[in-house]
């Protein structure tokens, strides 16, 4: 049901639904921002979106839900809304999570907690939290977020077919399938680059012949 109302967003309003959707995140609809994210490249494979547009849309959503998060974790902590999200079992067992992460690894927490369903919202709450400078949150935030967006960008731009089926496995091993994914992407990038090099070498040994 979510998936067929974001289409419909998408047809009403276009680009800008995309990033309402991931802006709003957990409070959005309930669809994972990986589906999103892929049906961008989807649409703009098939020409329905033109694909620069689509791209920034969603990743700028995402950025933007991000830097909302760090915003209230910083800003408005003590809100009864805030104090209330905190009380509930699921959420503080995140929150936990979150806290272990950001202390062990620091920054690069904020670009882990991106491979995992809600984490990645609280994490951002918690780095705010913690007072880090916006400067720092930014760099490790933004970066993370362009990359995440073209990785399941490609895929479906790729594998649009199967969109909901691979949004499904993503929510269940999430980190595991993302490293797997991003692997393969560096190691397909390393086929290209050794393919361009020996491709002059072998025109040059045909010209000798």
């Amino acid at each position: 049901m979510g998936y067929e109302i974001l289409l419909d967003l998408i047809g009403s309003i276009g680009y800008f639904a995309l990033f309402l959707v991931l802006c709003l995140g957990l409070i959005g609809l309930p669809i994972p921002n990986e589906v999103v994210v892929m049906t961008a490249g989807m649409l703009g494979a098939s020409g329905v979106l033109i694909e620069v547009p689509a791209f920034l849309a969603t990743a700028l959503g995402i950025c933007s839900a991000m830097t909302v998060g760090y915003v209230v974790g910083r800003y408005l902590t003590q809100t009864s809304i805030f104090k209330s999200l905190r009380r509930t079992e699921k959420t503080e067992r995140f929150f936990a999570i979150s806290e272990k992460w950001v202390v062990k690894y620091g920054g690069f927490a904020i670009s882990l907690s991106l491979c995992l369903p809600i984490l990645r919202h609280v994490t951002m709450y918690v780095v705010g939290m913690n007072s880090m400078s916006y400067r720092r949150f930014a760099a490790f935030a933004y970066p993370s977020a362009f990359l995440w967006t073209l990785v399941y960008y490609l895929i479906g731009r790729t594998l649009g077919d199967h969109i909901l089926e691979i949004g499904a496995l993503i929510n269940q091993y999430g980190m595991l399938i993302l490293i797997a994914l991003v692997t393969l992407l560096v190691l397909y990038v390393l086929y290209l680059y050794f393919r361009s090099k020996q491709n002059p070498e072998n025109k040059e040994k045909s010209m000798k012949i």
